[in-house]
């Protein structure tokens, strides 16, 4: 029976001031008149049954979670009690799905992606399942539109859209020069980290390639007899520090030999910091994005000018090539191309 995990533990740091530790990315409404999460439920939602969907979160996020998405059973809420990288929340969030269903086929997938084609994301979604009752471990690979620096790849022999192939290994992020050779090939997929498997065939995998995953979940799954939140995290809290910080990547995917990606095409975005906005979003005659806010711009141009709250009004002059970003509580203006430094502000708060 086909099961889902949403992954919303993140806490999107480069989103900041925007997105917060309490309130992150896939919470909030600025791509969308819902959040991102809402979209990532409503997504699924046509696939399975809706007490099948599971979502990983921690404890600082889970009222917030709850109020988004108030249909969810308090119990089809698992919350991490630390973070221990992917690995660990995949094993654990699947451990806990088996005890509400019987061997379930698991669709792993991350709560702050934009998917503009979703029906062909259902199709693409019932391929994987199929693939997975053969004892496959599924990923799906994007199919690349430019050659992406900000995303891993995945390479195979032959790379038809919809058609599941073997992988034949996973790329770290490329440079310039690497990313448009994978490009040009032909044969190199964007990993978009959602993964497709039966319950015991994950767990096979954890016990042959990453040992130290498979025993703490087995020690965790004799605490466990249901989900009760917070106390469940509590009781569980010191196994879990056990698990080794690894990503599901490092730990199963580049090692296992049953591993099968299907090339998709859905028009994937994984929101991954403020330049999304310049692929998802028009830009006005001085080549700005403006979301959420009034804004007067003179002598401005190619800036993203983002709020989610009721400012009135955001005035630029002689600004160029900036990110300004603005909230009730904090204001960034940050250089295009440090965007991926956000964090370092972080750190000094």
């Amino acid at each position: 029976m086909l099961a889902v995990l949403i992954m919303a533990g993140g806490s999107g740091e480069r989103f900041w001031p925007l997105s917060t530790k309490k309130k992150p990315k896939q919470l909030l409404k600025i791509f969308n008149e819902k959040s991102l999460i809402r979209l990532t439920y409503e997504r699924i939602l046509p696939l399975v049954d809706k007490d099948n969907i599971f979502i990983a979160t921690n404890e600082i996020q889970v009222n917030a979670l709850k109020e988004e998405l108030s249909e969810v059973r308090d119990d089809r809420i698992i919350i991490e009690p630390a973070f221990r990288d992917t690995a660990s929340a995949i094993a654990y969030g699947s451990m806990m799905i088996s005890k509400y269903v019987e061997n379930p086929t698991i669709v792993v997938l991350a709560s702050d992606h934009l998917i503009s084609d979703e029906e062909e994301f259902r199709h693409v979604i019932s391929i994987a399942e199929a693939e997975a009752e053969k004892n496959n471990i599924v990923t799906l690979g994007i199919k690349p539109t430019y050659p992406e620096t900000g995303y891993g790849y995945i390479e195979t022999a032959k790379a038809l859209l919809n058609v599941p192939v073997k992988s034949l290994g996973f790329k770290e992020k490329p440079n310039l020069e690497v990313a448009t050779e994978y490009f040009n090939s032909g044969r190199y997929l964007w990993n978009s980290g959602m993964f497709i498997f039966k319950y015991d065939i994950i767990m096979e995998a954890l016990k042959i390639y990453s040992p130290n995953h498979y025993d703490t979940i087995q020690a965790i799954s004799k605490i466990v007899k249901k989900n009760e939140g917070v106390k469940t995290a509590e009781e569980v809290k010191d196994t879990f520090m056990n698990f080794e910080k690894k990503s599901i990547d490092f730990a199963v995917m580049e090692h296992a030999q049953n591993i099968s990606v299907i090339p998709s095409s859905f028009g994937w975005n994984d929101v991954g910091g403020y330049l999304a906005f310049e692929e998802l979003f028009d830009k006005d005659s001085n080549g700005n994005v403006v979301r959420g806010v009034k804004t007067i711009s003179i002598d401005s141009k190619d800036n993203i000018i983002i709020s989610d709250s009721n400012v009135q009004r955001v005035s630029l002059l002689g600004i160029t090539n900036m990110i300004v970003a603005v909230t009730k509580d904090e204001i960034l203006i940050c250089q295009k191309g440090k965007n991926q430094e956000i964090k370092k502000i972080i750190k000094e708060l």
